[in-house]
């Protein structure tokens, strides 16, 4: 009788120690979820520092220029810059006077990965132009190709009003926060000029947005900004769940 009792606790023990080593196993591979994380979504406000600077130091050139974005999606920002410009050009034959206002309206690709809570860009994007603007003709002087005589200058004061100009920007930049919620950036820009109103008896030698014009239809730009992020709403990034074995 002894002996049956001693082998009905053996086998009780050892049913004991193979159920308690499966409900270990099936511990042994467990399901981490990863703590939740969301994206900003907002809108991106600030002014181009050079336009402002030059305004400062140079007495031909007012200029004013305000630049904002606001995040679409992941990687995709809507943006758009608005400028006036006030600007005397004085070239070796001809001086002018460009006034006029600009808007710009496109889209920004982020291609920079950031970690953690980071916002900061490394983009391309494109832009449609369109200015409205009038030039002045200051003064010409006639070209000689035999100067017996000394150079004739002619100050018509003319002025042509009611100029338009239409174009397309591929642009290059960055974008950095420095603190929270303040961002400077640096871009570059190649214009194409589709279409522009010219007027008489001269040439849109400057476009307001634009800039200068070379070979009639290419112009180049760049801009230095500081800008303020303004959060609107989150988005939570989806993350897929991750078995760890213990």
């Amino acid at each position: 009788m002894k002996h049956i009792s001693r082998s009905i606790y053996s086998l009780l023990l050892l049913a004991s120690f193979s159920v308690s080593a499966q409900e270990k196993k099936a511990d042994s591979t467990a399901v981490v979820t990863p703590p939740v994380k969301s994206d900003r979504y907002g809108i991106r406000v600030g002014v181009d520092l050079h336009r402002l600077s030059r305004s400062l130091y140079d007495d031909k050139f007012r200029g004013f220029e305000a630049v904002a974005d606001y995040r679409l999606t992941k990687k995709i920002y809507a943006a758009g810059e608005l400028g006036t410009v006030d600007f005397t050009i004085d070239d070796d034959q001809v001086n002018f006077t460009t006034k006029g206002s600009y808007f710009k309206i496109g889209f920004d690709y982020n291609a920079y990965e950031n970690w953690l809570d980071m916002e900061n860009m490394i983009y391309t994007g494109i832009r449609y132009g369109f200015s409205s603007f009038s030039q002045n003709l200051n003064s010409y002087t006639i070209y000689d190709k035999n100067p017996y005589f000394d150079e004739v200058t002619v100050y018509p004061n003319q002025k042509y009003s009611s100029l338009t100009a239409h174009w397309a920007e591929l642009i290059g930049g960055i974008k950095a926060e420095v603190y929270d919620n303040l961002f400077l950036g640096f871009s570059v820009r190649l214009n194409i000029l589709f279409t522009d109103k010219k007027p008489n008896n001269f040439d849109n030698l400057y476009i307001p947005g634009f800039n200068r014009t070379y070979d009639g239809s290419f112009g180049v730009g760049f801009n230095y900004t500081v800008s303020y992020f303004i959060p609107l709403y989150k988005k939570k990034i989806e993350q897929p769940e991750v078995k760890t074995k213990k």
